[in-house]
């Protein structure tokens, strides 16, 4: 009878091994959902009955055991070594002219391009095809044992081959590989951390490392973790001649490892595909610091040695830094159009991907509480692309003592009036109506390309003509005249009539767009064209009670409250007779037939964070001029529209079947009728 149950314990085991290994490594499931958890509650059933019979490689292992009190310190088989950098191109071809001076005449050079991964490393030891040991990279000789953490990270088989088609599996090996957090998994991460009033980490790096090296493995197991091998550090019954076959005698084992990899032949060709992933740095799910370059061929790459700890048959090609660290010098303030006063960082200058910052965002005074984040702190600052730098948090154990928290204000900075935090709110307002600062913001909101989209009035036009007294709301802008713009620097005939014509056809733009442009409250793209459709006129809109307001799918009671406040008040009333009687549509128009829509018939998938809208703003646009958003890439999708840190399963399914990618800039000219 026991050897029955051994016999299905062994089938289930493999079995289950291998549904984790096509759901979690290839991200194609063969059953459901239901079914799998049927093989799993009869395997952990089984096991209750008979814990003798248990296996340290069972899958039912993968939820943690008892916490440890310390890390046992484990020998690798082999030295981990670190990599030299390269920081530009030109660093990068010197290294491959030193590697051509001491490869032997005619051979021929071959190269491996792969991301560099920032996790932590981690060594995996297999024996008889079960994994028996991982630990840290340590200093290179010795890392620490953190199997029972590792064991809970569901990339990681616990037997190989994962696939049992693929035969038998190694007498030993011992693997190296990146644990990492996937960048949309860290971002709720954080979210549920803030929420449950832990700790939050800075990056996905730390997040990793952290939670790779919990005492506790019960830990481990509730963070989404996830791992990507690249190399074989020892073996015995497997043998391997280049890092390409490395790579895919990896996959074939069941091992997760990069899609993004590529082999050339020729260097230059390295080096225009090191530069052009630059480019690509942020369509990745993880945080990639850069490119391994290694040679192909293992065994040349193993007689060229090693300078110090790094090995001279490969190297890394660094990106621009995303993060540095500099001191907060004082924290500014900076009025809203809705009159939020909203802290900024005023920073010792630092380099910081290529670009010196001076400054960085700093979310509320709440968050900067709950950071603990103090003037005279060092902290931790953070630019992804071209998005604004923004402050991670403080660096503690660098405090002198004599850093000062910061305050809430309790003045606006731009009128002197007093700040007012309403109750439950997270923002505080300056509720001036005539506050300089609020009308510069809300004339550049008022022309920007969301809202009445007047081409060539941006930023600094707003604040010279609210400085110069031309305008005092934003209905001014339709009186202005050619003298006026004349007597501002700047002005000739030409580009004074230029922006007047621009602002003339502003005025027809449709309701949806007034909507937006006014500014209220929690009113933006999505629901002004909500508005708009329900009630068509601007005239009914404002005369339309709070129950009526929230009839509408997407309108909440906060929402209708604040239109029903703003259209009661008198100044508001004021300004829209100004823009009616200065010719401004109010009335939505018809909408235009299918046919004439400049997306009909195309359909779109979004991934990543939009830099100037949000993902439901994005989808209103897109259907408003004909197209469909739809949720996963097929054969059937037109167009893979891409923001900040997108998904990795999407760009790639994009990239397999050839579908268009591209960013917000040339989905706006698609919508506008014209090329991407």
């Amino acid at each position: 009878m026991t050897e029955d149950v051994q016999a299905r314990l062994e089938a289930l085991r493999r079995e289950i091994n291998f549904h984790n290994y096509r759901y979690h490594v290839l991200d194609s499931p063969v059953i459901s959902d239901a079914a799998y958890d049927r093989l799993l509650r009869e395997l952990t059933e089984l096991e209750r009955e008979h814990p003798e019979l248990i296996t340290p490689d069972s899958p039912s292992q993968r939820a943690g055991g008892a916490p440890s009190e310390r890390f046992e310190k484990v020998a690798h088989p082999a030295p981990i070594l670190s990599l030299a950098n390269a920081m530009d191109v030109e660093e990068l071809r010197a290294w491959y002219e030193r590697t051509l001076k001491l490869t032997p005449a005619g051979a021929s050079l071959a190269f491996v391009v792969e991301p560099k991964i920032d996790g932590l490393t981690v060594v995996l030891r297999y024996e008889a095809g079960r994994f028996v040991r991982g630990a840290t990279r340590g200093d290179g000789e010795v890392g620490e044992d953190i199997t029972a953490n590792l064991r809970t990270v569901r990339s990681i088989p616990l037997r190989i081959p994962a696939d049992p088609a693929a035969g038998a599996p190694p007498a030993r090996l011992v693997v190296r590989g990146e644990a990492y957090m996937p960048l949309d998994q860290f971002q709720r991460f954080n979210k549920r951390q803030e929420e449950a009033g832990e700790q939050i980490f800075a990056n996905p790096r730390n997040a990793a490392a952290g939670s790779l090296r919990q005492l506790d493995p019960t830990i481990t197991a509730s963070r989404p973790l996830s791992l990507l091998v690249y190399a074989i550090v020892a073996a015995e019954g497997i043998s391997v001649n280049t890092q390409w076959e490395t790579l895919n005698t990896l996959r074939r084992l069941g091992f997760p490892v990069a899609a993004d990899v590529a082999r050339f032949e020729d260097f230059e060709a390295v080096a225009a595909h090191c530069l052009a992933w630059m480019e690509r740095r942020d369509t990745l799910n993880y945080e990639a610091d850069g490119l391994v370059v290694k040679i192909d061929d293992l065994g040349l790459a193993s007689r060229l040695g090693v300078v110090g700890k790094d090995p001279r048959g490969a190297i890394a090609f660094k990106y621009p830094a995303r993060e540095a660290t500099t001191r907060l010098r004082d924290v500014g303030v900076n009025v809203g159009r809705t009159g939020t006063l909203n802290p900024y960082a005023m920073l010792e200058p630092v380099l910081l991907g290529g670009v010196t910052i001076k400054q960085a965002t700093l979310h509320n005074y709440d968050d900067i509480a709950r950071r603990d984040i103090r003037i005279g702190d060092m902290v931790i600052v953070r630019r992804a692309g071209d998005v604004i730098p923004q402050v991670i948090g403080p660096i503690k154990d660098l405090r002198h003592g004599d850093e000062r928290p910061v305050s809430p204000p309790t003045h606006c900075p731009a009128c002197g009036e007093p700040a007012v935090r309403p109750e439950g709110e997270v923002a505080i307002y300056c509720e001036n109506a005539g506050c300089p600062a609020q009308l510069v913001r809300r004339v550049e909101h008022f022309v920007s390309r969301d809202a009445m989209d007047i081409e060539g009035f941006g930023s600094r036009l707003s604040e010279i003509f609210v400085e110069q007294g031309l305008l005092h709301d934003v209905a001014d802008l339709y009186a202005l005249k050619a003298e006026d713009l004349l007597r501002l620097e700047g002005f000739a005939d030409k580009s004074a009539n230029k922006l007047l014509a621009a602002i003339a056809g502003s005025k027809r733009r449709p309701l949806t767009r007034l909507l937006n442009a006014l500014g209220i409250r929690g009113v933006g793209v999505v629901a002004a064209g909500d508005l708009a459709r329900r009630f068509g006129a601007l005239d009914r809109l404002a005369a339309a009670s709070e129950e009526e307001l929230r009839e509408i799918e997407g309108i909440g009671p906060v929402t209708a409250a604040t239109v029903v406040e703003y259209f009661s008040r008198p100044r508001h009333q004021a300004l829209l007779a100004k823009l009616r009687a200065a010719g401004v549509q109010t009335q939505e128009e018809a909408a235009p037939t299918p046919t004439a829509q400049p997306l009909a018939g195309k359909s779109f998938v979004i991934t990543g964070t939009l830099p100037g809208m949000s993902r439901e703003a994005a989808k209103a646009m897109i259907e408003a001029a004909g197209g469909k958003v739809i949720g996963s890439v097929s054969a059937k999708t037109d167009y893979l529209v891409i923001g900040d840190a997108p998904g990795g399963a999407k760009f790639n399914a994009a990239k397999t079947l050839g579908i268009p990618m591209i960013d917000e800039p040339a989905l706006l000219r698609l919508i506008r009728g014209e090329s991407a």
